[in-house]
């Protein structure tokens, strides 16, 4: 994309229009002044500011593409000046140059979701397909999480940097603008009813393609992997129920796989796999794994299957007070999409004394982690951004042990609070939703919550808010005597109280008794027809993309 063509808006309005007139629709809609369409936005006056305001024939699907092709050319320009500050890193600290540098891969993600988002909205006037749109609003979603991130990380890394509010200041308003985007693109293509009444389990086999099996997989480990995977290897492609995997690679520290490491198999995954290519699936055996895990954005439809819980273990302990960010503090990091994992266990063992120490940080969109553990004290699971599920898994931790501004879904999962430093508090969750149009937040369904062995009397709650929009859901979970009464925890003062959105429906348990919850307006008890907005049909378009993984999960309530 040339420069050129990012900086004009005149030609680029001037093709917005050529599109709306050669489009085919069966319903264009009328012309809009950008008064009327920026109503509809969060930030009125900046949108009035931003987009055309002299093009009489302009529609709201104009002022859309115009506003996604305007954010393009911000994040670029945002990306040039991290570049600017990291040539000149030699004057900054270490932890500022850290965070630059979480901004600068976090641009890059941006810049390539912008590009995908103009490459679909710039071609219809229509409404999309509910996953393309779907799609859609969880890329520009993740947009605006991707910012604030970078925000929290130079707040917290670069508090002696004299310049930081050089690089806060555009990317606040950058921020702005993703979000007009956002509400425009709602507003235009997004899916005004995706409620589904649906319910009933899944259950799916692994099988082979063209009813293989690589050579490198012994009978000893077939046999082991049939075991702990709860299921046959398929070798018929007759049976629709099987799920396609092209290749298997055995990791084994002992020698007797293709790999000793797990970043040696995973470097040798096939780029950019279609789903008709099947998994590329890297079956680890038992043993403790002390490595840092990076599952890089080109590895799309990689499955990785441990010997099961407490066996597969991947460990780490890097930690904020070693010199890490939050963001790049994890054992385990997965941006590719559709991933999946299987019986293993992520540690991050920096303790609670270290602080913010990350086990998982994940941003794949369409993932999977199924009978899977972390183990962590603060920050254990980071849910950074886009479309998770969670099936049959333990997660351990202290303070906002669950964290991030995902679209995620927890099912028959079981959250294990534990002992945190003295004076603190354990928050389960801790939601990080900036933007009332982003569909993100914690869903947490059928799940189990009871103390972990060394907890003690350690007052926990089910969360608190860490942004504005904070959005997390229980439903039908079972809470153990440990959580306090009032359920949910301030963040500081009436920050977000009223603005966040905590639903509790139809929970068990002693800990479940709502009679003395908190009292803001931005507390719920629901009932069902709420709840399902947040199942995993609803919520993370689980029918979409479950199947294929193998993975059991229930689409309703």
């Amino acid at each position: 994309m040339t420069n050129s063509f990012l900086n004009t808006s005149s030609l680029f309005l001037l093709a917005i229009i050529t599109i709306h007139l050669s489009t085919t629709s069966s319903a264009v809609p009328p012309p809009s002044s950008a008064t009327t369409v920026c109503q509809y936005t969060r930030y009125p006056s900046f949108c009035r500011s931003s987009l055309p305001i002299n093009n009489s024939s302009a529609n709201v699907y104009d002022y859309g593409r115009f506003s996604v092709r305007k954010s393009i050319s911000a994040a670029h320009k945002f990306a040039t000046l991290i570049d600017k500050y990291l040539a000149g890193s030699s004057t900054l600290t270490t932890g500022a140059i850290s965070a630059l540098q979480d901004c600068k891969y976090l641009a890059q993600v941006s810049i390539d979701f912008l590009t995908d988002a103009f490459q679909t909205v710039g071609k219809t006037q229509t409404t999309l397909s509910t996953m393309k749109s779907e799609d859609i609003q969880t890329m520009l979603s993740a947009i605006l999480t991707n910012t604030q991130t970078c925000i929290d990380g130079i707040q917290a890394t670069a508090s002696s940097w004299s310049s930081k509010n050089g690089v806060l200041a555009p990317l606040t308003n950058d921020n702005k603008l993703y979000s007009v985007s956002l509400s425009l693109f709602n507003r235009s293509w997004g899916v005004k009813n995706k409620n589904k009444n649906v319910s009933g389990s899944h259950k799916k086999h692994i099988g082979f393609k063209n009813g293989r099996l690589p050579l490198k997989m012994s009978e000893k480990s077939k046999a082991i992997f049939e075991t702990v995977g709860q299921r046959k290897l398929l070798q018929s492609e007759d049976n629709g129920d099987e799920v396609v995997v092209s290749d298997i690679v055995v990791v084994s520290q002992d020698g007797s796989g293709n790999f000793t490491t797990i970043s040696d198999a995973i470097n040798i995954a096939p780029n950019k796999s279609d789903v008709a290519d099947g998994y590329f699936l890297i079956y680890v055996t038992a043993g403790v794994y002390e490595e840092y895990v990076n599952i890089p954005k080109n590895k799309y439809y990689l499955m990785i299957i441990g010997d099961g819980i407490n066996q597969t273990v991947i460990t780490g302990n890097h930690s904020i007070v070693d010199g890490w960010t939050t963001f790049n503090s994890a054992t385990f990091i997965v941006t590719a999409p559709n991933f999946v994992a299987v019986n293993i266990t992520i540690r991050n063992t920096a303790g609670s004394i270290k602080h913010q120490a990350v086990a998982l940080r994940n941003g794949a969109d369409l993932s999977t982690f199924y009978s899977c553990s972390f183990e962590g004290y603060q920050d254990t699971l980071y849910t950074h951004s886009l479309r998770q599920f969670y099936r049959e898994c333990d997660i351990y931790g202290t303070v906002d042990f669950i964290f991030g501004n995902a679209a995620v879904v927890f099912q028959n999962c079981n959250l294990y609070p534990r002992l945190p430093m003295s004076g603190q508090f354990n928050a389960i969750t801790a939601q990080g939703r900036t933007d009332p149009g982003q569909n993100t937040g914690t869903s947490i369904q059928n799940c189990n919550i009871r103390a972990a062995e060394d907890l003690g009397s350690t007052k926990t709650y089910l969360g608190r808010p860490w942004k504005e929009y904070s959005r997390t859901v229980y439903m039908k979970t079972y809470m153990d005597t440990l959580i306090d009464g009032a359920g949910w925890r301030e963040w500081s003062g009436d920050f977000a109280l009223n603005t966040s959105y905590y639903a509790e429906f139809n929970n068990s348990g002693p800990g479940s008794d709502t009679t003395r919850r908190v009292t803001w307006s931005g507390f719920h008890i629901i009932n069902a027809t709420d709840a399902v907005n947040f199942t995993t049909a609803s919520f993370v378009m689980g029918d979409e993309f479950l199947p294929q993984t193998g993975v059991p999960y229930t689409s309703g309530l």
